[in-house]
């Protein structure tokens, strides 16, 4: 149940982000910040089935986690859900083509290491 909950957290958290971020660069980036600007960006956002979408994973992520905390200590649940960073990283380079630079390359794979640490 652990590792099944740990996946949920992981996966839909992983899923919300990629499809948030697709979807955002489709609706591109508000002209100013001001009210009424912003305002008619956040509805347009809630317009976005791809924004939608990841609001499904990312409450999927949260109900999974809920259900992880009440089984694991905090101390242990939220390092393990780190995993997502480094499996972000490689989608995104991968589905999203995204230049990763090595120091992002090294950074995720401290994740790893501190993540194998507490395991």
């Amino acid at each position: 149940m652990t590792l099944f909950l740990l996946t949920l957290v992981v996966l839909g958290s992983v899923i919300g982000d990629l499809l948030k971020s697709y979807g955002m660069r489709l609706q591109g980036s508000p002209d100013a910040f001001n009210r009424t600007i912003m305002y008619r960006f956040a509805i347009t956002a809630f317009h976005n089935s791809w924004f939608l979408l990841s609001l499904v994973a990312y409450a999927i992520s949260f109900f999974a986690f809920m259900g992880f905390l009440s089984i694991e200590d905090v101390s242990f649940a939220v390092p393990a859900t780190a995993m997502g960073y480094v499996i972000e990283t490689i989608l995104a380079r991968w589905i999203l083509h995204e230049q990763i630079s090595l120091r992002r390359w090294v950074g995720a794979m401290l994740v790893v290491v501190g993540v194998f640490l507490i395991v």
